[in-house]
């Protein structure tokens, strides 16, 4: 594999030797995320698809689109940057997922899921309306994206489309967390059959012989069109009917019997689909038996799988997710009205543990954020309390709704949003940049961030009191402050914030976790004889205006810290608040800028952005400084 620097030079080998590339393929994979950390099973599980694919399709020319993006490591290593991989996912290093302008093999990014047979079929019409004929476009979707309903609208217009789109369904039954549904049982019938497999193998060897009948290739696909919808045990096949020719399943990882395939398919005119099954984590012992811990384990011994952890010297603070889970349980054993929805992200979420402990009150949904938001509404209408917990960049796709059948008809769900502020590693698709803004301009919406894990859980127990009505909770990725979190649960009067302490000239307003490292800034230039207020403001929406009053008379300057973005915000709202009362403050907003952020280590990101506690400190002084300056 050293000297396979582009597909064109994979191209150049004998198809004998590709099954070795494979394991080099596997093997340099397994190499460098033990050491550098990112995602894992995904990769392994598609290892040789992407060698069959990138040796039998011309691309960059053809278009490649991944679906979900994590699924193409190897795709990365073979189109230029095997020697740049080590910076997978680090601060100014290559991005995790596909993305444009890395490179001219990453026809469309994808770092959400379900997107890719909308995405090349987009590419496929262009083509055809241009005239390129013979340009080919691959949609590979897999990880459990099927599932999201944009896939099945896209596959609603490619099967009346005659454009050379071949859509690869990547049956691996997980997603992070393993596949749930109607779908999944759907394919794993089709899988498990065996009148359909005899059917299957005849095809198949009829098709490896197409080659050798040139012309005559097109009438005897048709054939083998008519073969299979007149003999297979369900004649009803859910791809079929929707005007797609549907092949396989067959096994995806047997790279040879793929290029063969993959050869004939691309001989076939109009849209197609491709069922390969495959294994999350092939190749890789410790992954295949626990594919969801091997999603993205971080760094591990490869010899051993012994995943790498730091030992803690004190007592750590939890996770935001953990201090969910297992409050959203003890408030569910309280109130026999609360219900925990969430779109396959049982695990990364901790609804793991109520759906483990009460398995008919919590539903992973699969990948349908939208799916997730209306059916909580109707969960609501019956009189239950639903935490419908989505990752805040997620929550982006059920925004209609929420909007819709949500808050215009005023139910109460609580919605719970996780990863909110900067994602870190994954990314700009992943970051939470936007929901303090996209939730604030909506009726009839409570919008409140968590400083810390008392107060995630206080705010918790106000969500799912009576008539609270909608009701949105954000918080980060990753650890809170406080080691012994397990406080008593009380009722927070929503629109209230507190006051961390009082101070002269200047106070910091903030809203969520990064209120911490305002409390941090506040210690240290206390040394340096700097004193300025620090309140926790806790909602964005209602604001609290008392306190607002209260600042907006004692001091002459203020700095807004959040971690979304500054483009409608909690900043945003407090000057709303200060032009509407006719208050002429001087104020600063720290917060994620109108620009596209990239990858890196959360506090490398907040420090990048200015509100992580250089930035903060350094705008306290900057401000303070003009102070004395104008007092003489």
């Amino acid at each position: 594999m050293a000297g396979i620097n582009s597909p064109a030079d994979l191209r150049s080998l004998d198809p004998s030797q590709l099954v070795q590339v494979s394991s080099e393929l596997r093997q340099f994979i397994v190499d460098n995320v033990s050491v550098y950390g990112g995602h894992f099973g995904a990769s392994l599980g598609v290892v040789e698809m992407t060698i069959a694919l990138h040796y039998v399709f011309n691309t960059p020319d053809d278009q490649l689109v991944w679906d979900v993006g994590h699924q193409a490591y190897g795709h990365k290593i073979l189109t230029g940057r095997r020697d740049e991989f080590y910076t997978n996912r680090l601060y100014k290093g290559l991005s995790g997922f596909p993305k444009r302008v890395e490179s001219e093999y990453d026809t469309f990014g994808v770092g959400h899921s379900s997107t890719s047979i909308s995405a090349a079929l987009g590419m496929a019409v262009a083509s055809k309306y241009k005239g390129d004929k013979d340009k080919q476009h691959i949609a590979v979707i897999g990880d459990g994206a099927m599932t999201g309903g944009i896939a099945f609208e896209a596959m609603n217009q490619a099967g009346v489309t005659n454009t050379n789109l071949l859509i690869i369904l990547n049956d691996n039954c997980m997603s992070i967390d393993p596949n749930v549904g109607a779908l999944k049982d759907y394919l794993t019938d089709i899988t498990t059959s065996q009148a359909y497999n005899k059917v299957r193998d005849e095809v198949w060897n009829l098709l490896g012989k197409m080659s050798k009948f040139g012309s005559s290739a097109r009438e005897i696909a048709s054939k083998i069109e008519t073969s299979i919808k007149s003999f297979l045990i369900k004649p009803s096949n859910l791809f079929e009917s929707l005007n797609l020719r549907y092949f396989g399943p067959i096994d995806g990882h047997d790279v040879n019997h793929m290029v063969s395939i993959f050869d004939d398919l691309k001989k076939i005119p109009g849209p197609k689909l491709l069922h390969c099954v495959t294994v999350k984590g092939k190749g890789y012992g410790p992954a295949e038996k626990d594919q969801t811990k091997w999603h993205a384990p971080g760094k591990f011994d490869k010899v051993t799988g012994e995943i790498r952890k730091s030992v803690p010297i004190k007592v750590e603070p939890p996770k935001y997710q953990q201090v969910f889970g297992e409050t959203i349980v003890e408030l569910a054993k309280k109130n026999d009205k609360i219900m925990g929805i969430t779109p396959a992200m049982p695990s990364g979420s901790s609804l793991n543990i109520m759906m483990k402990e009460m398995p008919d009150r919590a539903f992973d949904v699969d990948i349908a954020e939208q799916h997730a938001v209306t059916f909580s509404a109707g969960l609501a209408t019956q009189g239950m309390v639903p935490f419908c917990n989505v990752y805040s960049t997620f929550m982006q796709r059920g925004y209609d709704q929420m909007i819709h059948d949500v808050c215009i008809q005023n139910l109460h769900v609580v919605f719970c949003l996780d990863r909110a502020g900067f994602a870190g590693a994954d990314g700009p698709t992943h970051h939470g940049a936007y929901d303090l803004a996209y939730m604030r301009c909506i009726p009839n919406m409570v919008v409140a961030a968590p400083m810390n894990e008392a107060e995630l859980r206080n705010l918790m127990y106000t969500a799912q009191l009576p008539r609270k009505g909608a009701f949105s909770i954000r918080y980060p990725r990753g650890k809170g402050v406080m080691p012994d979190w397990r406080t008593p649960m009380e009722e927070i009067e929503v629109g209230t914030g507190r006051v961390i302490r009082e101070g002269e000239e200047l106070a910091l307003l903030t809203i969520g976790h990064v209120g911490n490292y305002a409390l941090e800034v506040t210690r240290q230039l206390a040394g340096e004889r700097i004193y300025p207020g620090h309140y926790d403001m806790r909602f964005v929406k209602p604001l609290d205006e008392d306190l607002l009053h209260h600042i907006c008379t004692k001091y002459k300057k203020i700095i807004t810290v959040e971690d979304g973005c500054l483009m409608g915000g909690f900043g945003s709202a407090v000057l709303e608040f200060m032009s509407e009362h006719n208050y002429h403050l001087q104020v600063k907003r720290l917060g994620i800028p109108d620009r596209i952020v990239e990858h890196g280590e959360q506090i490398q990101l907040q420090n990048e952005c200015g509100f992580g506690p250089e930035g903060i400190a350094a705008t306290v002084k900057q401000m303070m400084v003009t102070s004395l300056a104008d007092k003489t």
